[in-house]
């Protein structure tokens, strides 16, 4: 079959008899019509560039896009972003993507195991998980893991007999940090850990400081300066606060969410597989892509949220897949589909190479 052939018949397996999916297809549509439109104001001779051009084909070339789509496809898990993935979160509220519900019936239904991945330290999985059931995903909540897990996660493994810590942060990172057996302290604590959230003044901050100064070590749950607030305004978040600290200290934080391989490391193993059979799907060149090549898993860059075609000249590495939204992955082949013997072989695979290397 020629390449001719192949995008169409491909393309018409996901938009028929579905609403969801004609949408999607009305959304690729309009993506494709503003790449040409951007593309056509490019300077000729970047538009010409052989790493742009490289950067194009992932999306575009028909023999590059599907062969790698279709090994994602076989892949046997899967770590999923959420915002500009999965939904967009805007003043209008947040409206689920196209393909999104699509994506999660395909990894049900061929018994695939995910993870969706925030960087938000805030929500706990459970309410993340009402989140998707108000947009019309049924997930149970061992489907999510954030930054704030694995923030308690790292400290357990530095203190495995628990400890204390002065937090600034929602009831997520507290949860996540009580259940790893830390408790607050506000006096002499092991940690001063900053999460995301409302709750920062100047009197937390400088305790935060004074605490530093007196030895606590410092922790983040994330790298992110700025976010958005629902009417889209920008606003500081964990790593301002977390810079400011460490300008009046003279320390350095310790991070833990994405860009960070830890995250990625701690979600490979909670998935119970290896990284050659795991892939990372995000909307972030600078947070999900990076994470998913430094710690050498497959990253899949999509083009509903953040990063666009444009912007990828701006970074020295690519991802392994580009794609106009997750509405391109599920597939109705059933060869796809990974038995419980399978699965259950290649969870025996890691735990045999790394018997320390799993969490209960």
């Amino acid at each position: 079959m020629s390449n001719n052939q192949e995008t169409p018949e491909i393309r018409q397996e996901f938009v028929e008899d579905s609403v969801t999916r004609d949408l999607a297809a009305d959304f690729a549509n309009s993506l494709t019509t503003q790449e040409d439109h951007h593309a056509g104001h490019h300077d000729k001779r970047r538009h010409n560039s052989a790493s742009v051009q490289k950067d194009w084909a992932l999306l575009k070339n028909p023999a590059i896009h599907n062969e790698r789509l279709e090994n994602i496809r076989q892949k046997k898990g899967y770590i999923i972003d959420m915002d500009g993935v999965i939904y967009h979160a805007s003043i209008g509220g947040t409206k689920l993507l196209p393909g999104a519900k699509e994506l999660v019936d395909f990894l049900n239904r061929n018994n695939k195991k995910y993870l969706f991945l925030t960087n938000n330290s805030a929500p706990t999985p459970r309410e993340l998980q009402q989140k998707l059931s108000r947009l019309g995903i049924e997930v149970t909540e061992d489907h999510f893991f954030t930054a704030g897990q694995a923030t308690a996660y790292f400290l357990s493994s530095q203190s495995p007999n628990g400890g204390t810590c002065y937090v600034i942060g929602e009831p997520g990172l507290a949860y996540a940090l009580y259940d790893k057996g830390f408790f607050m302290n506000d006096h002499n604590p092991d940690y001063v850990v900053l999460g995301e959230g409302p709750s920062y003044n100047y009197e937390k901050l400088s305790k935060a400081v004074q605490l530093v100064q007196q030895g606590a070590k410092l922790i983040a749950t994330n790298l992110d300066v700025e976010n958005l607030d629902s009417k889209g305004n920008k606003i500081p978040s964990c790593g301002a606060f977390a810079a400011s600290v460490e300008l009046v200290t003279r320390t350095k934080a310790f991070f833990c969410g994405k860009p960070s391989a830890l995250i990625m490391r701690y979600a490979q193993r909670v998935l119970g597989l290896s990284r050659l059979e795991t892939c990372i799907i995000g909307d972030r060149m600078d947070t999900d892509i990076v994470a998913g090549i430094s710690s050498e898993i497959d990253p899949v860059l999509v083009l509903s949220g953040v990063t666009s075609m444009e912007e990828l000249a701006l970074f020295a590495y690519r991802p392994y897949l580009i794609l106009g939204g997750v509405y391109e992955i599920p597939s109705e082949d059933r060869k796809h589909n990974i038995s419980e013997s399978d699965m259950e072989a290649a969870s025996r695979r890691v735990r045999f190479a790394n018997p320390l290397e799993s969490f209960e």
